[in-house]
């Protein structure tokens, strides 16, 4: 029978965010289809995986000792890689965990604490609290899990997951705009998932739940939410900020455009999110408030009416970016990023990605190719690409860590130019290596390797051979931290070691405090990692 806990520890909590990352990406489809409000842009399950993801990262690069680090460093990298308005409501749960477990472990009344906690904050949080949403559904679960009368965390937790999903079946009465297109709230659907991830690392048991696919019948529209002509989604970080300059903007953004959301990490820095008109004067708002950073500026227009089309309503996209591949890790962080993906489960050739190029139907098309290709042969593919009715960029990017790179700085706002101007450049910023194992005897630059010997690589060349693969990559990254460095990037390989990755984090701690480290699964072929420096 499977262990059931009555408490969960740092490390418990990690497996649980994780958890929910493979339960958001099984559902980042079915969320997506149900994403209908506040806009019908068909991104709110990949905005809570992006988001979940980056709570995870954050949670991985603390001490698991230490429930109360685990539980804060999730919320903090929530709050900091939120997207769109469900991410950083999503980032809210998570510190209410985090409050809730700041003088004591993480138990059933922890757990009902943490859900109060939530709620609370999300609903501080809106400038216009709108029931049927995320909203209605988390009060429900913290209002089942107050009220169950079993103080044991699983039941706690079973109790908060059941009044959740009976709550979210309930939503399309509650608000006319779900209703109508025949779906429940995505956002909520997405809350559900998080809860049901709880139930299965305590209980051992996955709750089960319908598929909440969209209706093919949905009802005649009405106008309680209509949508006016092109907006931005606007998002950005507000940093030495307090709780009334927090309010001031909350109440400023909601002058200049609706779903409003600003929310805290507790220590001084604020995640803004609106939908408006004027782009720029939002902006003016953050830097009222504070010191803004990562701002993200984001198009859309509503181009079909609610219930007539669940898939993305912003229309055909004017830009899209095509990025190469190899592995299904590394799928899923392009994708989850925003790229359309060219597999490299074979070999890409030229009339590989000059087809995958053809297949978009985008007028503008930026293409990350990842090294996948040599640079004669990817102008080839750029002049046969390019026509009347297509205008496509190849980026510098020589590396999937590279790749990464270009794409977290991406801007469809920007022109073509200028947006491939700030991918190329972070491209070229991250110094990029790789960790192989030598297949056959050969000659390097810096000597004879035999089969199986640890490979450096810097770039394209070989700069360090080891007999133990684990010492190569440690020196490869002395060499590579060695000429500086803020962020190192670890993308783990299908046959790398399951203690690697610990290995080479444990080894930058050491040699090099004050680096922070990310760790991805990559799951590529012939790297065991590939390591990006910034």
């Amino acid at each position: 029978m499977p262990e059931v806990r009555d408490v969960m520890d740092g490390t418990a909590l990690l497996r649980w965010g994780r958890a929910c990352l493979t339960g958001l990406a099984e559902r980042r489809a079915e969320i997506n289809a149900l994403n209908v409000f506040p806009v019908a842009d068909a991104d709110t399950g990949t905005n809570l995986l992006a988001t979940m993801r980056a709570a995870v990262d954050a949670a991985a690069a603390v001490d698991a000792s230490d429930t109360h680090a685990v539980a804060a460093a999730l919320a903090r990298g929530a709050i900091s890689g939120a997207r769109g308005n469900s991410g950083i409501l999503l980032s809210q749960v998570l510190r209410g965990m985090a409050d809730a477990v700041r003088d004591g472990p993480f138990t059933g009344d922890a757990l009902r604490i943490a859900l109060a906690r939530a709620a609370e904050l999300v609903r501080a949080a809106l400038s216009v609290p709108i029931e049927g949403t995320i909203l209605t559904v988390l009060d429900c679960a913290a209002a089942c899990a107050a009220s169950c009368p079993d103080a044991a965390l699983a039941e706690v937790a079973v109790a908060a997951a059941d009044g959740a999903a009976k709550a979210l079946g309930d939503t399309p009465s509650q608000l006319g705009v779900l209703r109508a297109a025949g779906v429940v709230d995505a956002g909520a659907r997405g809350l559900v998932v998080l809860l049901d991830c709880l139930v299965e690392v305590v209980l051992g048991e996955v709750p089960v739940r319908p598929e909440y696919a969209p209706s093919g019948n949905p009802d005649p529209i009405d106008d309680e939410f209509p949508s006016s002509a092109p907006h931005f989604e606007v998002m950005y970080l507000v940093s030495a900020s307090g709780e009334p300059q927090a309010a001031a903007l909350r109440d400023r953004l909601a002058e200049l455009g609706d779903s409003v959301v600003v929310v805290g990490d507790g220590s001084g820095t604020w995640s803004a999110h609106v939908h408006c008109a004027d782009a720029g004067a939002a902006v003016e708002a953050g830097l009222a408030a504070g010191a803004v950073h990562r701002i993200r500026i984001e198009s859309f227009a509503i181009t079909a009416p609610v219930g007539h089309s669940i898939g993305s309503a912003r229309g055909e996209h004017d830009r899209a970016v095509l990025a190469v591949a190899d592995g299904a890790g590394a799928v899923e962080l392009f994708e989850t990023a925003g790229a359309v993906v060219l597999g490299a489960d074979g070999p890409v050739t030229t009339d590989s990605l000059l087809a995958a190029i053809r297949r978009l139907p985008n007028r503008e098309v930026l293409v990350l190719p990842n090294g996948a290709l040599p640079a004669h042969e990817l102008v080839a593919v750029g002049v046969a690409a390019r026509d009347a009715h297509r205008d496509v960029l190849l980026l510098p990017s020589a590396s999937m860590v590279q790749g990464l790179a270009a794409l977290a700085v991406h801007d469809r706002g920007r022109i073509a130019v200028d947006d491939a101007f700030a991918m190329s450049e972070a491209a070229a910023s991250t110094r990029w290596g790789a960790l192989r194992t030598a297949t056959e005897r050969a000659l390097t630059m810096v000597g004879t390797c035999a089969a199986g010997d640890g490979l450096g690589l810097v770039g394209p060349d070989v700069v360090v051979i080891d007999r133990e693969v684990r010492a190569a990559g440690q020196t490869l990254l002395d060499r590579m931290l060695g000429l500086g460095g803020e962020l190192v990037t670890l993308l783990m390989g299908a046959d790398a070691p399951a203690d690697l990755a610990d290995e080479l984090t444990a080894h930058i701690g050491r040699g090099f405090p004050g680096v922070e480290v990310i760790v991805y699964s990559g799951g590529q072929h012939g790297d065991l990692v590939q390591i990006g420096v910034e």
